[in-house]
């Protein structure tokens, strides 16, 4: 019974942070929708991807994706490229660049500043639980774009992202992974 309840009750503090988090990169994203901010994050690291691809990235309907896009495009985000039969590329525009740029910085430092109470053997110790439970939760390629879908990418590259790396284990069928 006892372990029950320490875990429910883990499981209930694990959520609390889960709520603090999205609140804070709510107010990192500015006046965008996490969607909105999920798109221009993923044409950083992606450009050239069509709607489709990013509907499936960032978890939303193709007629949202559009939607998303469109408003995008308006605010001189996004940039739709010339169109190979049905096939039309995005990309950011410079404008875009430097919302990602702003959007990833305020990200990283609202986030950044949970962290700021715990020494540095915490600080190791929390990185190692936080990539053990993030791999666990990878189950696929897929799962993980979207999982990763507001990262900085250039922070956590291959051989580092634990995400990445289970899923790069998945797709040898690795099964260990």
């Amino acid at each position: 019974m006892y372990a029950y309840t320490m875990h429910n009750l883990l499981s209930n503090k694990l959520g609390a942070l889960g709520a603090v988090i999205e609140e804070r990169t709510s107010r990192a994203l500015d006046d965008l929708s996490p969607s909105a901010a999920a798109v221009l994050s993923t044409l950083r690291f992606r450009p050239g991807l069509t709607t489709t691809d990013l509907s499936k990235v960032v978890a939303v309907s193709q007629p949202a994706a559009v939607r998303l896009l469109d408003g995008l495009e308006r605010r001189g985000f996004v940039e739709r490229g010339a169109q190979a039969g049905r096939v039309t590329p995005l990309s950011l525009t410079e404008a875009g660049r430097t919302e990602v740029s702003r959007m990833q910085q305020a990200r990283i430092a609202a986030l950044g500043s949970l962290l700021k109470i715990l020494g540095p053997d915490d600080l190791e110790r929390f990185e190692r639980l936080l990539d053990r439970i993030l791999a666990d939760a990878t189950t696929s390629r897929a799962c993980a774009r979207t999982t990763c879908r507001l990262c900085e990418h250039e922070l956590c590259g291959p051989g580092i992202c634990p995400i990445g790396n289970k899923a790069s284990d998945i797709e040898r069928g690795d099964h260990e992974a």
